[in-house]
């Protein structure tokens, strides 16, 4: 009897000693992925279609190796003045292959995101034409009113997780957006 009331006490020790032991959750050589990680986006396509769908347009920036290395390239058609034209996004991921077309995530998740356009010189002012789930712009479609000739820039600017509620954000105004720049671009504006 005292052989198994040794063993038993024995057993009952060691299991407490395991039971009583944690895992560590922070395990430092494979730390959990980010809930959000960002996308490389290395195309930015705007698609210039006038009113009646004569003209065909696009400003574009290039940067297949990401951030460093070789510099962006940025090229733009020129705008008709007075004219009136439907505008929609395109964005890629092209350093891989397949390209990834970012835009249908950037649409699935249109709550969480918002492009802004700041005109600078040019004749020219955009309205958003698309919505999310909540009736909030998102930007991936647009009209853009080209006024008389002129010559400038515009910044174009697309944010993750802006405040949409505040004011001004959802009629175009950066200033009180706040979020994350996924992307911007300054494209130059010449309106003949």
């Amino acid at each position: 009897m005292k052989i198994n009331l040794k063993t038993m006490t024995l057993a009952l020790c060691a299991a407490a000693a395991i039971t009583s032991c944690k895992k560590k959750t922070d395990d430092p050589a494979s730390p959990a992925p980010p809930t959000n990680e960002e996308e490389l986006i290395t195309t930015l396509t705007l698609h210039f279609h006038s009113a009646n769908d004569v003209e065909h347009k696009h400003f574009e920036f290039t940067d297949l190796d990401g951030d460093g290395g070789n510099a962006p390239v940025i090229v733009a058609d020129t705008l008709s003045s007075d004219s009136l034209y439907t505008v929609e996004i395109e964005v890629l991921n092209e350093s891989v292959s397949p390209a990834d077309d970012i835009t249908a995530e950037i649409l699935a998740e249109g709550v969480d995101h918002q492009f802004f356009f700041q005109f600078t010189g040019a004749n020219a002012a955009t309205a958003y034409t698309d919505t999310d789930a909540n009736g909030l712009p998102i930007g991936l479609n647009s009209t853009w009113t080209i006024g008389a000739a002129s010559n400038g820039s515009v910044v174009v600017t697309l944010r993750h997780q802006p405040d949409k509620s505040a004011a001004g954000v959802s009629a175009g105004d950066i200033t009180n957006a706040g979020g994350e720049t996924d992307i911007e671009v300054t494209f130059p504006v010449v309106i003949e």
